[in-house]
């Protein structure tokens, strides 16, 4: 079997006052061309499907449309909730979906829900794989929290609870399989995915911390002994810790600038009753280009030349500039727009090359709050206080806990809120 492994589309992305509506399309085009080319028999996007639990209309469309033509093409669709899915988004059409050969796991429950067969695009839609389909796990949905405990111990907790809910979902799919043996006399191969971040994953800034003073890191020796792990919340494509069958796709679109030198991809995964046969990267082409440039004001003029080359037809480049050594200036920003007047560059931010220094922004080139963890925003506060040392350090845990209490009740005020 064949299967294209994908995740963190974010569909319905703000980026910094732009939309990415017409990126997303051109994606959706390109990846039906692929599973043609390639012959495709399941796609599965695991997680982050869309960008906020409350995804605005054109979101919906490309999520629908996505949807449509697999189902025209005769593929089938498994789609995993992510961090920023909301739960009762992806289950108000669940139903309706599974008659369209699309299968959405959106939560955590009961582990038979969550084995999930796999059909080949073939006249019989014979059965060619097991998946078991784990979205991301929300600490509420596994675990208890205890009175008294420390921080390291609810780290441990939490991943017992998610390891445990691995083996269990892994011990249903080796019954389904024994049972598809005894029925059609196949051995399917058993798959599973995850929504998390593994112990040597790499990762940017664009990626936001999920676990927050819980989980730093989910070790890879706690997944079951699936022939594949198809992983998502991670931007950067990538193997974890040197194992071929333990796998990033990646994002398909740079969603930061500091993705913007990262070749994008998609996986054809091959599976059969002897394991993963291959897992291949397919690059995914630039819709949009992102660029980071860093300089003085006196290099910047060549350096948007050369960015402005970048550009192609009707398509901008969107720019974010780094000043050093002239970021003390007030009208930095003014000198910088004046410099790209006339090429094809969008300039959506400048900032300033000293760390401490708040970013001279105008017009279009204002920081968006969507750029910054809440963390981050809390340290650049904290960061304008005269504090001894010890008391930022209490204050900063005493926040962190807080984030950690609202991301176990995140999932359940984002299902309210749609």
């Amino acid at each position: 079997m064949r299967i294209l492994h994908t995740s963190d589309w974010h569909l319905g992305q703000h980026f910094m006052g732009y939309s990415r509506q017409a990126e997303h399309q051109a994606l959706i085009d390109w990846l039906l061309t692929q599973v043609q080319t390639h012959a495709v028999d399941a796609v599965l996007i695991a997680g982050d499907i869309f960008d906020t639990g409350a995804p605005p209309s054109y979101a919906r469309e490309l999520y629908n449309q996505l949807i449509v033509r697999l189902h025209e093409k005769g593929v089938a669709l498994l789609l995993l909730a992510g961090n920023h899915d909301s739960v009762s988004v992806l289950d108000e059409s669940r139903d309706l979906l599974s008659h369209l050969g699309t299968q959405v796991v959106s939560s955590t429950g009961d582990d038979a829900r969550h084995v999930v067969t796999l059909a080949l695009k073939s006249s019989d839609k014979k059965p060619g794989c097991i998946v078991c389909a784990l979205p991301f796990i929300r600490p509420r949905d596994v675990q208890q929290s205890q009175a008294g405990q420390s921080a390291q111990d609810k780290q441990q907790a939490l991943q017992n609870a998610i390891a445990a809910t691995y083996q269990r979902v892994y011990a249903a799919a080796l019954q389904k399989q024994a049972e598809l043996l005894t029925s059609t006399g196949q051995q399917l191969p058993i798959i599973a995915t995850g929504h998390l971040t593994t112990v040597g994953a790499s990762s940017n800034e664009s990626v936001r911390e999920i676990y927050v003073g819980a989980l730093e890191a989910f070790p890879t020796k706690a997944f079951p002994p699936a022939s594949y792990i198809a992983l998502g919340h991670i931007h950067k494509p990538q193997t974890v810790g040197g194992l071929e069958h333990i796998r990033y796709s990646g994002s398909p679109i740079a969603l930061g600038f500091d993705e913007a030198k990262q070749t994008k991809q998609v996986l054809l995964v091959d599976v059969d009753a002897g394991g993963l046969q291959a897992a291949t990267a397919l690059p995914v082409p630039v819709f949009q280009p992102l660029l980071a440039l860093s300089g003085s004001l006196t290099q910047l003029p060549a350096l948007l030349q050369e960015a402005a080359a970048q550009a192609s037809g009707d398509t901008t480049v969107w720019v974010e500039v780094t000043v050093q050594e002239d970021d003390y200036l007030a009208d930095m920003a003014s000198r910088v727009q004046n410099m790209a007047e006339g090429l094809p560059l969008n300039i959506l931010r400048i900032k300033r090359q000293r760390g401490t220094a708040a970013a001279q922004l105008t017009g279009d080139a204002r920081e968006s709050l969507d750029e910054l963890s809440p963390i981050e925003v809390f340290e650049r506060r904290l960061a304008q206080e005269s504090l001894e040392p010890p008391l930022q350090s209490a204050l900063t845990e005493r926040y962190q806990q807080v984030l950690h209490c609202l991301n176990d009740t995140s999932g359940a005020a984002a299902g309210d809120a749609a």
